[in-house]
């Protein structure tokens, strides 16, 4: 997979399966442009990666978005790979759930995620060439117990993917997403032991993923071997859920 000297966006770069995503790239040589909201836990990735391009962005200043694609352009003196990561959970059954909480939801983890393709594909249609990897959940698959508006994001990417696939195949622009199931991160950390165990006896291969399993897997999709992959979810869950 040659990847060296791609040029590369990463949303949600500061977060446990963000952090696997840079060094993935950056192991590749690729040039990098990481973003998230968190300005120290930016610096710290600087540090670690130092040949990495950094920003601070909020997704959810909408309006700010295309601009924010012209500075990342500039940059790294094109695009030729979006990687939609970043996102927010806020649960609560759905009687409990604030009309307030669903749009926060809705807006940064799908409504974020139509914006930086639209910006970002405007300039890969110059150069027809792109790859776009959209980062879902294998709950917006299967739901879950308080995540309605979660899932519904991350089912609404799924969708959206689909048919961003359709309009630009014929322009050599790739849209795929790839599906983490339960990854070791700082939130599963998190999980008590006893619903910990609950939750591996509920996957074949009997452990939590990693982010250098997902990693692994969006370089693939960013690479030009999966040139005729177009339009698909990839899930990386260890056969929790088959599709």
């Amino acid at each position: 997979m040659n990847l060296k000297n791609r040029k590369i966006l990463i949303t949600g770069a500061t977060g446990g399966i963000g952090n696997c995503l840079v060094e993935k790239f950056d192991q590749f040589g690729s040039k990098i442009f990481a973003t998230g909201t968190n300005e120290e836990k930016l610096n710290s990735l600087k540090k670690k990666f130092p040949n990495i391009e950094i920003g601070r962005f909020k997704l959810n200043e909408h309006n700010k978005i295309e601009e924010f694609i012209e500075n990342v352009h500039s940059k790294l003196d094109g695009i030729d790979v979006l990687i939609n990561n970043a996102g927010i959970n806020l649960d609560n059954l759905s009687i409990r759930l604030t009309e307030e909480n669903w749009k926060k939801v809705i807006d940064i983890n799908l409504t974020s995620t139509f914006l930086m393709c639209k910006h970002v594909i405007k300039k890969m249609l110059k150069k027809k060439y792109g790859k776009i990897i959209n980062i879902t959940s294998i709950v917006g698959h299967t739901g879950n117990l308080g995540q309605a508006n979660y899932s519904a994001s991350k089912s609404g990417i799924v969708a959206f993917s689909k048919s961003l696939a359709i309009e630009y195949a014929k322009k050599n622009i790739n849209i795929n997403c790839v599906s983490p199931g339960f990854i070791q991160t700082e939130m599963t950390d998190k999980i008590n032991e006893e619903f910990k165990k609950t939750l591996i006896n509920k996957i074949p291969s009997g452990n939590f993923g990693t982010g250098q399993d997902v990693s692994n897997c969006v370089a693939f999709l960013a690479s030009d071997m999966a040139s005729y992959i177009n339009g698909e979810t990839v899930h990386v869950n260890g056969g929790m859920y088959m599709a």
